[in-house]
């Protein structure tokens, strides 16, 4: 790794495991993190941003000039923006309504032009992908399309899959991750297992996603609840998850994933997002599922500064009957 690098795009990736020292403890492995949230623009999706983008110009799809145009919860949004700004083209932001603010405040300091719009699930055609692709066909921009754009997925197996095998010298046993748009996850998982088939990966879904049910059924049925995550939980095979080699799946309540939360910051100095605390609670079950002497990895994805009007806000926190209660790691004999 050069101890130098170009511009924003040559600072995407490379970043560090975390040994997450209580989970190891808790199951006798070797439990670590990718510190995604170490990426120039804050997250993993910095990644996605960048394969998709870099992908449409060698194609020659995306032109000099060109508006970028996605829908998004944030992450990949930002991403994008931080993309465009360094090689030149403009970015236009379609977001659901309910995400946290933070994320739409950053999103227009660093220049996008950000489109909220209500919320509504993937049949519906006021969904935020079909809006940003409407929009895109309408002013002749280039719409990303994270969902279904291979290059997301592909960007992880030429990327964060060598870094965690070299990084882990190979000896690695489980490898686990939520899914939004399913990049990260098949991915990884592709790369791995090109490395070492017996390596077993696995899920972390949230209540109210469908890919739990995927996994364990073969269908899309059981999609009961619901969730405060963002970013996460997806009720269709996108693209990017289409044959992707995922053994075992785990469904995390949102209880959990809050006294999470709160546990990685007070304790391990992690300030994190939703997203990373299901990662490490799935990390946690793949772990005692394995048996100890094991290495697992798994995806720390974002900062908890994009969600302070939310998850660290105690009102917003009580209104939703989410109050972290546990002073250590007890809430995990609950699962």
């Amino acid at each position: 790794m050069k101890a130098t690098k170009d511009g924003f795009c040559g600072t995407v990736g490379n970043t560090p495991l975390i040994r997450l020292e209580s989970m190891s403890k808790l199951t006798g492995c070797d439990i670590y993190g990718k510190a995604e949230f170490l990426n120039p623009g804050g997250s993993v999706k910095d990644r996605a941003a960048l394969g998709i983008i870099e992908q449409a110009e060698s194609t020659g799809i995306l032109k000099p000039g060109a508006t970028i145009v996605e829908g998004t919860a944030g992450n990949t949004g930002i991403g994008l923006a931080h993309v465009a700004n360094a090689k030149g083209y403009k970015c236009i932001i379609v977001i659901p309504d309910t995400q946290a603010k933070e994320k739409m405040d950053y999103l227009r300091a660093i220049g996008a032009e950000v489109r909220p719009v209500p919320a509504a699930p993937y049949r519906d055609q006021g969904n935020y992908n079909h809006v940003a692709k409407r929009l895109a066909e309408e002013i002749k921009g280039f719409w990303a399309n994270q969902f279904d754009n291979t290059a997301n997925r592909d960007f992880h197996i030429k990327t964060t899959g060598p870094e965690i095998w070299a990084q882990t010298g190979g000896k690695i046993d489980g490898f686990v991750a939520a899914v939004g748009t399913g990049g990260t996850l098949a991915g990884i998982s592709t790369y791995l297992k090109s490395k070492n088939s017996k390596i077993r990966t696995a899920c972390a879904d949230p209540h109210g996603a469908a890919i739990w049910s995927w996994i364990k059924n073969g269908n899309l049925d059981a999609v009961e609840g619901s969730s405060i995550t963002e970013g996460i939980g997806q009720n269709r095979i996108t693209k990017n998850l289409e044959g992707a080699p995922i053994d075992e799946a785990f469904r995390i309540g949102d209880k959990p994933i809050l006294e999470m939360v709160h546990y990685l910051n007070r304790k391990a100095g992690l300030f994190l997002g939703s997203s990373s605390a299901i990662n490490v609670i799935g990390a946690y079950l793949l772990a005692k599922q394995l048996g100890p002497g094991k290495t697992i990895i798994t995806i720390l994805c974002d900062s908890g500064a994009r969600y302070m009007s939310k998850i660290y806000d105690a009102a917003w926190l009580k209104s939703k009957g989410l109050t972290p209660e546990a002073t250590s790691t007890e809430f995990l004999s609950r699962l």
